[in-house]
């Protein structure tokens, strides 16, 4: 019994040792492997899956969570050409734990992009255009995605290919953001996805904030009218 306390202890103390030295820092080996790694930049430890690193752009001071899939490509050290990075990651960012970032033609995140934990983001969804084939034997369709810069991403929400948020928008916690374009300062909300508040210039935030609210990303889905405003133009 005391020799199974010990080994308990011992392995809670490494692991604590680990998550705490053992992230990908900016200069190591490991950061090495990716098209770009901005200083101050880390993925914590442990990670989940990453591979496609030489087609992984990451800028300064952006910050991973532990359990993170960052993947390029269909599976590891496939070659995916000369094109540049297929997935560029800002400077200041920060990707909450347990996130997927799956790209396999573009997935660009703007400067200051947040997210919540366990964000979804692709830009590859499977087809089913031929009812004879398995769905997942057929061959997927690709669809960039551009997250623009400044926004929020709550916990839980999936975004689709297609998807091109503008400047400073917010996606409501679990919402499934559909394809197209979304303009500066929008705020999305549900499944599907329907922006619910925008900003104008002239008019301000539309509709109006009660009074006494402030705009909050991670509780939008609480407050706000999933049925007030139509969706994108797809």
């Amino acid at each position: 019994m005391r020799v199974s306390r010990l080994v308990s202890w011992m392995l809670r103390g490494l692991w604590s040792w680990a998550r705490r030295h053992a992230d990908v820092r900016s200069g190591s080996r490991a950061a090495r492997r990716f098209a770009a790694y901005g200083p101050g930049t880390s993925i914590a430890f442990p990670p989940a899956t990453i591979f496609g690193e030489p087609w992984i752009a990451l800028g300064a001071h952006t910050l991973v969570g532990a359990d993170i899939t960052l993947t390029a490509g269909m599976v590891p050290g496939q070659q995916l050409g000369e094109a540049g990075p297929v997935i560029r990651i800002g400077d200041g960012c920060t990707i909450g734990r347990g996130s997927h970032v799956v790209a396999h033609r573009s997935i660009e995140l703007g400067d200051d992009v947040f997210t919540g934990p366990y964000v979804y983001i692709t830009d590859q969804n499977h087809v089913y255009a031929d009812v004879e084939v398995p769905v997942g034997r057929q061959w997927p369709a690709d669809d960039p995605v551009r997250i623009g810069d400044g926004t929020w991403i709550g916990a839980n929400a999936v975004v689709l290919p297609g998807v091109r948020l503008g400047r400073n928008c917010v996606v409501a916690a679990s919402s499934v953001v559909r394809p197209g374009d979304y303009p500066d300062h929008s705020v999305v909300a549900g499944v599907p996805g329907r922006i619910v508040r925008r900003y104008d210039p002239e008019a301000g935030w539309v509709p109006p904030l009660r009074s006494g609210e402030t705009p909050r990303g991670e509780n939008a889905s609480a407050h706000l009218d999933g049925g007030s405003m139509a969706p994108p133009e797809v």
